[in-house]
């Protein structure tokens, strides 16, 4: 596809993920260390790290200090022994530092996700809808979300947009049978709502036209987004993935280097399709943990435990079932990887998996 023409005049200024970190050095505050692969979950290291978390209220259990902020759906699943960092370590309050800042609606934000985690369920889409479309497949759904993505970084959009996109093609699909001519048009008309719903300056349709080669019109796009809009019954807002990731990063703690490489792994997984089986909050939480092994952190925290509400032990399974369909995608589908070579992502790309081979 060519994209030498310029795709819009305006650029919108606000940026994704501008308030998860907590280190005053946007370099990161680590280089990743090829040393530290096999990762070391004993006490010891454990304790080295609780310096980076304020202490919180704490009660015994077992015999040991665990937090006391912990949900309750986990407290009544810990193990007889809870040796693990994040059951004995302490949790912090990372909206502390925000509560006076308007924007951050530290008042809500707790009763927002958890509105969020109540409803990602009846907005996403299991991965068996494919079997009742006779003209497009699996391999179809792949090529045009590598394609997707490619435009997305080429309109200089919003990381939500993306995301949006997506689970409008997919909860689209789920309902309605379309021909493999029409397939790319729902795929830019669904990049069309999302960006009215999440951008400042959404992409031209004349753009939209240029990037199809004009194998659509303006009219046939406007007339697949009424069709769109009709068989959603206008349902757009959804809790996406990234929604939880940017969450989850800002417990985690989370420096430059570890947004982007979270950021790479999770925009790989809106090629597979067999990952809609998980929940967009757990992919969240599976791409914060790999991103922490990459960097040499404790694979989770007492702070994750908290506002994350899952286990390690919960996570790693998806943590792994991420990194096996990464390995599985074509090689020709490489937007994404394409996308994180860059500088300005960090280049994690090229670091990222052979840091976890033995994951």
């Amino acid at each position: 596809m060519n994209f030498s023409r310029s795709s819009s005049n305006h650029v919108a200024t606000r940026r994704g993920l501008r308030d998860v970190t907590n280190s005053l050095n946007n370099d990161g505050a680590s280089v990743i260390n090829k040393k530290k692969e096999k990762f070391n979950h004993s006490l010891r290291s454990s304790a080295s790290a609780a310096h980076r978390e304020k202490p919180v209220n704490e009660k015994r259990i077992n015999g040991r200090n665990i937090n006391a902020n912990l949900p309750s759906n986990i407290e009544s699943n810990l193990p007889s022994n809870p040796v693990s960092y994040q059951y004995s370590g302490h949790s912090d309050d990372i909206d502390k530092r925000d509560q006076d800042d308007p924007l951050c609606a530290t008042e809500y934000v707790e009763d927002m996700y958890e509105y969020f985690r109540s409803k990602e369920g009846s907005t996403s889409v299991q991965p068996t809808y494919m079997e009742s479309q006779p003209h497009i497949n699996v391999k179809m759904r792949a090529i045009l979300v590598d394609w997707l993505v490619e435009v997305h970084l080429k309109f200089k959009l919003v990381p939500e947009t993306i995301y949006l996109c997506i689970n409008l093609i997919d909860r689209f699909l789920k309902d309605r049978e379309v021909s493999r001519q029409k397939l790319q048009l729902v795929g830019v008309t669904c990049l069309l709502i999302a960006s009215k719903y999440e951008e400042i300056y959404p992409p031209e349709l004349r753009d939209l036209v240029y990037i199809c080669d004009s194998a659509y019109t303006k009219d046939e796009i406007l007339d697949m987004e009424e069709t769109v809009l009709k068989g959603l019954e206008y349902k757009i807002t959804i809790p996406s993935a990234h929604a939880f990731l940017v969450r989850y990063l800002k417990a985690a703690h989370a420096d430059k280097k570890m947004v982007q490489i979270s950021c790479y792994f999770l925009d790989g997984t809106l090629q597979s399709y067999n990952l809609l089986r998980y929940l967009p909050s757990e992919l969240a939480a599976a791409s914060v943990l790999l991103a922490r092994r990459v960097v040499g952190r404790n694979s989770w925290s007492p702070t994750l435990l908290k506002y994350a509400q899952y286990r390690e032990e919960d996570i790693v399974p998806i943590a792994r079932a991420i990194l096996a369909e990464k390995n599985a995608v074509s090689a020709e589908l490489k937007a994404v990887t394409k996308k994180y070579t860059l500088n300005r992502y960090g280049a994690v790309a090229s670091t990222s998996t052979a840091l976890l081979e033995e994951f």
